[in-house]
């Protein structure tokens, strides 16, 4: 689980860098880099979820 936060963190810099980007500059390549992370960070959110309820039911 620790390396799946990790990873989540990780996602979360690259995407907040990307959409920083297309927000203050206009700049529209980092604003597709911002949303293809964002659906990577979708996936490893719900990972988290599934993996965060099945480790508190034990």
């Amino acid at each position: 689980m620790n390396e799946l936060v990790k990873t989540i963190d990780e996602l979360y810099a690259a995407f907040k860098t990307d959409a920083e980007f297309q927000a203050g500059k206009n700049n529209k390549a980092a604003g597709l880099r911002a949303r293809k992370v964002s659906l990577e960070l979708e996936k490893k959110l719900k990972e988290f979820r599934k993996t965060s309820l099945a480790a508190a039911a034990k």
